[in-house]
């Protein structure tokens, strides 16, 4: 997850809402330990250097930019749906973009705001669902560990096309839905203590396959497919496995 869902003990959810009340509940409830890197939130602090590693070179390719700049999305405006408390949201300001962070737990985003003040980062922090901001563009739209929690992950895909603007670039990240990432998400991770019991239910989990379908559904084309592998070694990494978990560019 990054995670963070869209979800939220204190959300108010419309008909058309992707947010699944039980998700939201049990995200808002992590929302205190989300900076902590020893905390319930732990795995994603791990997953995140690689998470921004590829989201970095997406931005460089898709825009041609310099791999040396300090702030390639300057004049660009950037939305991190399901933000959590900002893990990934934060980094996206610091490389210059105009950010906003939703996310559905009202718990996440005053975690969110109070972490960012604290390192003079201005981000506009909104507890709501991805829905009720249809009628908005960005330029860079993310959604990290998000669509295996929602209600609908077609109509949820469908929403944040809405959000990209023309030209734009989309980047999401979920878990595979194959026999490895049941035994290291759900009976290791959960069952070991890694990852907080509940958070996962393998079954919603999503193939590179699936993902692609409901992105042609939505009016998107599918870019680059990379893998997020884990190796004692090493830690998490970029791979061409994508049997655990993955990260896919699209556009319009």
């Amino acid at each position: 997850m990054n995670a963070s869902t869209q979800p939220a003990s204190s959300a108010t959810s419309s008909p058309a809402s992707s947010i699944d009340p039980r998700e939201a509940e049990h995200f808002g409830k992590l929302a205190a330990e989300w900076w902590d890197p020893k905390g319930s939130s732990a795995m994603l602090h791990k997953l995140n250097p690689p998470r921004l590693r590829y989201i970095r070179e997406a931005i460089d390719r898709h825009w041609h930019g310099d791999a040396a700049a300090l702030k390639p999305l300057t004049g660009k405006t950037a939305i991190d749906v399901g933000c959590g408390a900002g893990l990934l949201t934060e980094p996206l300001a610091r490389l210059g973009a105009a950010v906003t962070g939703i996310d559905a737990a009202a718990e996440n985003i005053a975690a969110a705001r109070r972490h960012a003040e604290a390192q003079g980062l201005t981000i506009d922090y909104r507890a709501v669902g991805a829905e009720t901001i249809a009628g908005e563009r960005y330029d860079l739209v993310t959604s990290m560990e998000v669509i295996e929690h929602v209600v609908d992950p077609a109509a949820f895909l469908a929403t944040l096309a809405g959000l990209l603007a023309p030209g734009g670039l989309m980047i999401l990240s979920t878990p595979n839905r194959t026999p490895l990432s049941r035994l290291a998400i759900v009976t290791l991770g959960e069952g070991m203590g890694f990852v907080p019991r509940g958070t996962h239910d393998w079954n919603k989990f999503i193939t590179p396959d699936e993902l692609g379908a409901h992105a042609r559904a939505a009016g998107l084309t599918t870019g680059d497919v990379m893998g997020l592998s884990f190796s004692p070694a090493t830690g998490f990494h970029l791979s061409h496995d994508v049997s655990l978990n993955y990260m896919v560019t699209m556009g319009k």
